[in-house]
Order: structure tokens, then sequence, then C-alpha cells
């Protein structure tokens, strides 16, 4: 699967969105080592607090079903230009992915960012921070 297929994907997951309230919708795309696609969207709720965003949807699906070993992301949403996750989603990719994992931000028009996750939140708090080790 190439980039641009995963990107599509990600548009593909976007349209499943539950967004009544932002009306902000965003896709995301995660591919594992295995080349399985496991898709995410936001969700969205009254209380916006419990609002879960398409990357850690994706994510969290995937490694709930048992699959940890990952090797690129692409998320998508209509914005001006490539889509930039939020703190949270950032904390959360750098738990479950590798740091030198490609991560294609996108938009609706085609603009398209790479970076890497290591990129995404440099100086990440990380489970060696919490066991005292690097």
């Amino acid at each position: 699967m190439n980039k641009e297929d995963i990107i599509n994907e990600a548009k593909e997951a976007r349209e499943r969105a539950y967004t009544p309230y932002s009306r902000f919708k965003v896709g995301a795309a995660l591919l594992t080592k295995d080349g399985e696609l496991i898709k995410g969207c936001n969700i969205e709720n009254a209380s916006y607090g419990l609002t879960n965003c398409a990357e850690r949807t994706a994510l969290f699906k995937a490694v709930s079903e048992g699959k940890n070993d990952f090797a690129m992301m692409a998320v998508v949403a209509d914005t001006d230009g490539p889509v930039s996750p939020c703190g949270a989603c950032r904390q959360v990719i750098v738990e479950f992915c590798p740091p030198d994992m490609p991560v294609l931000l996108a938009n609706m028009k085609g603009r398209v960012y790479e970076t890497t996750v290591a990129d995404l939140l440099p100086g990440a708090f990380t489970q060696e921070d919490l066991h005292g080790k690097k």
C-alpha cells in the first residue's frame, strides 16, 4: 500500500466521523507492518471532554485487537494546510508507534506534509521516564 492509498483510506474514514457539534471531520488510517489497515474517525460527545480524535480511535482500535506493530499513519481533515494532530494524539502516537515511523498529515485539497513520530512530539514523556531508564 503506497502513501496515496493510505491517505485515501483516511479520507474514507473521515466520512464516518460523528461531529454534530464542531462539524470538523477527521479521518486516520494506520498501517501495520503486516500490511493490515486500521481506520479511525473523530467521535464527538455532548460533554466535549469525552470526544475522541481519529488518530486515537485508530490506535485504540488496533491495540484492542492485538495489533501493535505499526508502519505508517495518515491523518486527513478539511483544513487550509495539512492537518495537525492535537497534543493528546501526539502523546498517544508516541506511546504506540516507533519514533522513525512516517506520519502523513494531509488536507482535502491534496496538500501533504510527511513527518515522523519523533518530530511530532520532541521531548515526549515516555515509558522510560516513568521507570527511570533511557
